[in-house]
């Protein structure tokens, strides 16, 4: 089961998502520039999940213990994201990890695949397919497909300084960059959640690998420096992950890589 939700069109522009986040380029950098790279296909498989999903949805909790799932079967193919959308706020629980970017993020993707409105629990792989986030056989078919597809980019993350509420970091990538965005991805590992009101009431919800801060760079360097921001809602004693995951004009996912911060 899952649960639509109608929204108002919004004209897709490949890049349009940039709009929505300023990452933070240092000049002066003294890396080298690398605009392709020959063989574009010999990057390992990357499968890129995106869980757009709600603590205010009844029916998310069952693919937000899935995509845990997955991620840890697969630690070297999987990247796990789960993005939490605000359309379901109105009735009686508003999700403390909800934005409206993430929702209009959601909408790009399904105008780009043809599907009218939003849903969740939705899973979109790789910018390129959707399906509903609780399915088992599909999220085990979709990682199948991938994984065994070569990437076009590879990415390199180092560097990362935690100072305050923002983490600076350096990023290499390896592939053709050209008209592509590298997006850098904050997630915090796991926080577990009583729910008071709305339809998951008097639940308590394990997410996992939530989206809490994002920033976007116009790939103009194959490598750089750029910052991340911390928001507030993470503590101290919260572990994080970055992610950069490099896109194209129409929103395909092309490279990407994680690591602790």
């Amino acid at each position: 089961m899952f649960k639509k939700i109608s929204v108002t069109s919004i004209a897709f522009l490949g890049m349009a998502v940039v709009a929505f986040y300023t990452a933070k380029l240092e000049d002066g950098t003294k890396y080298s520039e690398q605009e392709i790279v020959e063989d574009e296909t010999n990057f390992p498989a990357i499968v890129v999940i995106e869980l757009f999903t709600s603590q205010g949805c009844s029916s998310c909790p069952p693919a937000d213990v899935l995509l845990e799932k997955v991620k840890k079967q697969y630690p070297d193919e999987v990247f796990a994201l789960s993005y939490h959308v605000d359309y379901w706020n109105y009735i009686g629980w508003e999700d403390p990890f909800s934005k409206s970017r993430y929702t209009k993020r959601q909408s790009y993707y399904n105008q780009k695949l043809g599907y009218r409105g939003n849903y969740t629990p939705e899973a979109i792989v790789n910018g390129k397919e959707h399906f509903v986030g609780s399915s088992s056989t599909k999220m085990y078919a979709k990682i199948d497909k991938y994984k065994v597809q070569k990437a076009q980019n590879q990415v390199t993350l180092g560097n990362l300084d935690r100072n305050g509420n923002s983490i600076a970091f350096t990023y290499a990538v390896e592939g053709d960059i050209s008209e592509k965005t590298l997006r850098a991805v904050l997630v915090l590992d796991e926080r577990i959640t009583s729910i008071k009101r709305g339809e998951n009431r008097n639940r308590t919800l394990k997410n996992s690998n939530i989206v809490v801060s994002e920033s976007y760079n116009e790939l103009k360097r194959a490598k750089g420096r750029a910052t991340i921001s911390i928001p507030a809602l993470v503590r101290e004693d919260e572990n994080t992950t970055l992610f950069l995951l490099v896109e194209d004009q129409n929103l395909d996912i092309t490279g990407a890589v994680q690591k602790k911060v």
